[in-house]
């Protein structure tokens, strides 16, 4: 699993269970529940860098409809409405994606 040494197993499968049904994802609620929110900031680095999939050093939409699924590969996708909504919650600046400095803004904030 790409979050070993960063998160517990149950506190993932926690988490993705409490956000299965479609229009239920809160990233606020998923953080904490996941364990991200109490992490080190290098450790929320280390899991943007997981998140980041195609290594541009952003999230950009497309990672983040599919952002549960780093967390399990069962997880469903973000809705379109979910996905924009933590999209606008994350891009600080605008550019249409988040950074690493927004992503531990969001998750620490």
């Amino acid at each position: 699993m790409a979050f070993s040494g960063i998160l517990k197993d149950a506190d993932i499968a926690a988490a993705i269970q409490a956000c299965q049904a479609p229009e239920s994802f809160s990233y606020k609620d998923f953080f904490v529940k996941a364990g991200l929110a109490a992490k080190a900031v290098d450790d929320v680095k280390k899991a943007f860098y997981v998140i980041d999939q195609d290594k541009s050093g952003f999230i950009e939409e497309e990672e983040l409809k599919l952002f549960l699924q780093n967390f399990s590969a069962s997880a469903r996708a973000l809705t379109d409405a979910e996905t924009k909504a933590f999209l606008k919650a994350g891009d600080a600046d605008g550019d249409g994606a988040i950074g690493v400095d927004e992503f531990v803004a969001l998750v620490k904030g």
